[in-house]
């Protein structure tokens, strides 16, 4: 029966997520944390952390480890299929019409609206993992550097990462 939730869940989120994995998250927080209560806020920054750092796609990744954290390696395989089986099937249909509507002002209006929503969902993600992980000054501060560092000076990300885990080490 929990196969069967977690792949409705996932499925869900697949669904509904438009912009990618952290647009995915206030999804994954609201699904898992709040309505099922599968794993707590530390579980989930501790996942968010895990997909980062871990190649591939930040949704795909949160999936396979929160799947395999719910219910092992059958749950890990449910979450991620789940998750992309919406993508998928809604790709095969927007390339089967694709050459008809491609230049529909409709469609064009559709995007203009849902850029506004990715947004906000992304802000939204930042909030939730900005309230559990910043828990006093230092990494208030920690985290603003790094915004500095990757946001304005085009710091490669993987030095920032090294560079946090070096200093976590050192003032915590």
């Amino acid at each position: 029966m929990i196969s069967f939730k977690l792949f409705l869940s996932f499925f869900k989120i697949g669904l509904f997520s438009f912009g990618g994995g952290l647009a995915m998250l206030p999804f994954i927080q609201e699904e898992l944390i709040e309505n099922r209560g599968w794993i707590s806020a530390k579980e989930f920054i501790d996942m968010l952390a895990i997909s980062q750092v871990t190649p591939g796609p930040i949704a795909i990744n949160a999936a396979t480890f929160l799947g395999f954290s719910i219910k092992g390696v059958l749950g890990s395989a449910i979450a991620t299929v789940s998750v992309i089986l919406p993508s998928f099937i809604i790709l095969i249909i927007i390339a089967h019409f694709l050459e008809k509507f491609k230049n529909s002002k409709y469609v064009e209006w559709i995007f203009a609206g849902i850029r506004p929503v990715v947004l906000g969902l992304v802000a939204s993600a930042l909030y939730l993992v900005g309230k559990e992980s910043i828990v006093d000054i230092k990494g208030a501060i920690l985290a603003l550097i790094i915004f500095f560092l990757v946001g304005i000076k085009k710091v490669n990300p993987i030095i920032c990462i090294i560079g946090a885990a070096i200093t976590g080490i050192l003032i915590y």
